[in-house]
């Protein structure tokens, strides 16, 4: 029986992928084989030692201490692509209300008084106020052309903007949905001076942190909208703030509230909305569901940030051995002369790496002992070993 710990709300469209034979699913659950969760901050020190994966209901994993994770061997899976739509939808709701003044002109509209009469005054008089613009044949800026900020690209060509997209790490799974009507390029400063409006599609890392400051905002042209649903200290918030107070920018639309932008104006503010649709969490709650059940069952490898990807069909018969380990020369040397001095014949290997970290899986005909699980849990570099029946 595997026990997976919840520490958010989990859709039961997840949860009842994983057979009640075969998990306990709850929040209340001591010594987890697994946790799932979704916006919950996990430190390291509330990581129990029985646990052997992580999954995030949501694409990014800043919540999650992945470094600490790695150390221990343990997978952190995520759902890249499952949120998609969800976020797509949002960010073109925010072009347009970017383009058209649609929130300040709403707030206006709401504070009206008056009898029919004096309200059709005041509209007539205030309107001008909010004149905005329309989206054909303006120039988007994609920055992140993930599962996102593609979808984003290709909604916007069909809106007749003129896209650039900015992606040096761009995957071929990606490049292949990209619309040929993108302007692709390798250089972030021609995208932030070509764009009347610019979005951003990465996840926020130590090199995404601060991505975009006062060195890229002075690039921008003086009426650039800036969108942001990704993370918000990807944008720096005092350089923000002062191109905003100088006129380098003629707004800015973010799912992040905070004390130095909720009351300025040609700002727009949302209270993290990206992926808070049903449709969203379900696809999200789906997807982390099935990468756990894959791992604890089969020891496969799905969407993990830390690990490679690792998918071996089972040999009939078998017992599987799955090791985590850094990325060291001789690690399956190592792997099968410890089987091979045990008298365990090695029926199929699959190693894959991934930077510093690398994953074994090692089907042996027959039982494994668990004495040659012990020395192979002290061969060095090994950080965890699994062994599945």
């Amino acid at each position: 029986m595997y026990r997976i710990k919840t520490l958010n709300a989990i859709s039961e469209v997840g949860t009842s992928r994983l057979p009640a034979d075969l998990y306990e699913v709850g929040p209340e659950l001591s010594d987890p084989d697994a946790l799932l969760l979704r916006s919950y901050a996990l430190p390291a020190g509330e990581i129990p030692l029985s646990v052997r994966a992580i999954a995030r209901a949501g694409a990014g994993t800043n919540n999650i201490p992945v470094a600490a994770c790695s150390e221990r061997g343990i997978p952190v899976f995520n759902t890249p692509g499952a949120n998609a739509n969800a976020v797509k939808e949002l960010v073109m709701a925010g072009l347009f209300l970017a383009a058209r003044n649609i929130v300040p002109a709403a707030a206006f509209a709401h504070r009206l008084t008056g009898d029919t009469d004096a309200m059709s005054k005041a509209v007539e008089a205030g309107k001008k106020t909010y004149v905005g613009f329309e989206l054909p044949g303006r120039s988007l800026g994609v920055i992140g052309l993930g599962a996102i900020g593609v979808e984003v690209a290709n909604a916007a060509c069909a809106l007749g903007m003129k896209v650039y997209g900015y992606d040096p790490l761009l995957s071929v799974e990606h490049a292949l949905k990209l619309s040929p009507e993108v302007n692709r390029t390798t250089e972030l400063d021609l995208l932030l001076s070509k764009s009347d409006i610019i979005t951003i599609h990465v996840p926020l890392l130590p090199a995404t942190t601060g991505m975009i400051g006062a060195e890229q905002l002075a690039l921008m042209q003086p009426d650039t909208v800036l969108i942001n649903f990704a993370r918000a200290p990807i944008v720096d918030e005092d350089a923000l703030v002062a191109a905003l107070e100088s006129d380098r920018l003629r707004g800015y639309v973010c799912d992040f509230p905070s004390p130095a932008l909720n009351t300025r104006e040609r700002v727009v503010t949302l209270p993290h909305l990206g992926a808070s649709t049903a449709e969203a969490e379900e696809n999200c709650a789906r997807m982390a569901a099935d990468e756990l059940r894959a791992y604890l069952e089969d020891g496969v490898i799905r969407n993990s940030v830390n690990f490679p990807a690792a998918e071996l069909s089972r040999a009939p018969g078998t017992t599987r051995v799955c090791i985590a380990n850094r990325n060291i020369p001789n690690m399956v040397g190592q792997v099968s002369t410890v089987l091979a001095d045990a008298g365990l014949n090695l029926a199929e290997v699959l190693n894959k790496s991934r930077g510093e970290l690398a994953y074994t899986l090692a089907d042996i005909d027959g039982a494994v002992p668990d004495a040659v699980v012990t020395k192979l849990a002290s061969i060095d570099g090994v950080l965890a070993v699994r062994v599945l029946e």
